[in-house]
């Protein structure tokens, strides 16, 4: 099948790669000329696991080529889909949807003849509506198909070769027919597919992330009571996601949920609910909302009692800049936060992270980086782990190669991440969220 897909940032750049990988013919679109000539020559504009390695396999062949040229993409395709951004509008009360309704507003007048374009962006519940206009006055031939993404960025490659449901909001057969087409190898493994109304699609989506946000910060209210009675959050945790009704999953308490998307899905929601008058759900999501900021401060507090001094002057060691593993976006990082508010408070803050440094420097040069792990724990009296990489909770040696560099051995896991055991034996304090401090073993 001929596809084209509008849009190659954090969405477009996966799923370009993946539908190539599904054996279609692939032509990405993206404004910024240097985007392109990089994605061409096999490399994403940002780190996220697999991307590159789908983009040498079939840049070479031809079957996934990029370009600044819409009218090309609506020439050569027969499916469009719709990846652009939506972020936060700068009152942060809803999206700003202006790339999507200028990409559709772009594209169809150049539609001459019958095809399928597939909206994938996140966008405030109405604007489905908005888009079937245009289309209706512009490009009559063309049928709109809403296709929400449920991707977990670190995740991206895998969740859109391997996700766990299709949803597709639709309103005629040859839509289905389409959809059923290009998923066709996906949906014959025994993924579902949610067939459903545009509309009703475009709810589900901020509605899953809604759920999503609501469990994290629950789990991170819990650790706080288990902070005030001495509870291990972990073992409660554990306990609670036995029920099937609720599951592990998402149940890990931290600092926090960030990055570009469950951070302004949840403030767009909340907005737009609150304005058509579900206001008791608003209420919910702003408290959810409110959590989830307030465990910045608890994370300052944990590593302030964990130094057991003022921690202005002190050196601090803070691991992981991107918002979570797997990927390489520092947008609305919980780990960046942590250390912007420690760098406030005086304390020397230096920061590591395996893939997103390039970009962390770029969104904040007043901090100071290292290139290795062990560099920036040199000297340190605290070390934080504010972004759960394999390369920190998965390495044997990594405990006692940095206990031989720190000033004081005291770790501060705000993700709740690490083996405790493997530190402890390497005569660390492990101070995590919600449980009690583990002391070096005897």
């Amino acid at each position: 099948m001929r596809v084209s897909v509008i849009g190659c940032g954090h969405l477009g750049a996966p799923h370009a790669a993946a539908m190539a990988e599904l054996g279609h013919e692939v032509i990405g679109v993206e404004l910024d000329p240097g985007t392109v000539k990089r994605l061409n020559g096999g490399r994403g504009a940002f780190y996220e696991e697999g991307l590159d390695a789908l983009l040498q396999k079939h840049t070479p062949t031809g079957r996934l080529r990029f370009t600044t040229d819409i009218a090309e993409a609506a020439e050569f395709a027969d499916l469009h889909f719709i990846c652009v951004g939506t972020p936060l509008r700068e009152d942060g009360r809803g999206y700003d949807v202006s790339q999507v309704l200028g990409a559709v507003r772009s594209l169809a007048p150049l539609l001459s003849r019958p095809c399928t374009v597939v909206g994938k962006s996140t966008v405030t519940v109405g604007t489905v509506a908005r888009l079937q206009q245009i289309l209706a006055a512009e490009a009559p031939a063309a049928e709109l198909v809403w296709n929400p993404e449920f991707l977990r960025e670190g995740h991206a490659v895998a969740d859109s070769l391997h996700p766990d449901r299709i949803v597709a909001g639709l309103a005629s057969p040859a839509a289905r027919h389409a959809i059923e087409e290009v998923y066709a190898p996906i949906l014959a493994r025994g993924t579902e597919l949610v067939l459903t109304d545009p509309q009703t699609a475009e709810v589900l989506k901020s509605a899953a992330n809604a759920f999503l946000a609501t469990k994290i910060s629950f789990i991170n209210a819990i650790a706080e009571v288990c902070e005030a009675t001495g509870a291990d959050v972990g073992d409660v945790a554990y306990a609670i996601g036995l029920d099937e009704r609720i599951g592990h999953a998402g149940m890990r308490p931290g600092i926090g949920f960030g990055g570009g998307c469950l951070p302004k899905d949840i403030a767009a929601f909340t907005h737009r609910i609150d304005e058509l008058g579900a206001h008791q759900a608003a209420a919910l999501l702003t408290a959810v909302q409110d959590i989830n900021a307030e465990r910045l401060e608890a994370a300052v507090r944990l590593v302030a009692t964990a130094h057991a001094a003022p921690v202005d002057g002190a050196r601090i060691a803070v691991l992981g800049a991107s918002f979570k593993p797997g990927t390489s976006d520092v947008r609305s990082s919980p780990a960046l936060r942590l250390a912007g508010r420690l760098h406030q408070d005086g304390a020397r803050v230096v920061i590591h992270d395996p893939q997103a440094l390039e970009a962390a420097r770029a969104r904040h040069p007043e901090y100071t980086y290292a290139a290795t792990a062990e560099e920036a724990a040199a000297g340190a009296r605290v070390v934080v782990l504010g972004t759960d990489w394999h390369d920190y909770t998965a390495d044997p040696g990594l405990p006692a190669a940095l206990a031989r560099l720190v000033e004081q051995q005291v770790l501060v896991d705000v993700r709740n991440a690490v083996n405790t055991g493997a530190w402890t034996g390497e005569g660390w304090q492990v101070w995590q969220p919600g449980r009690p401090p583990r002391h070096p073993a005897p």
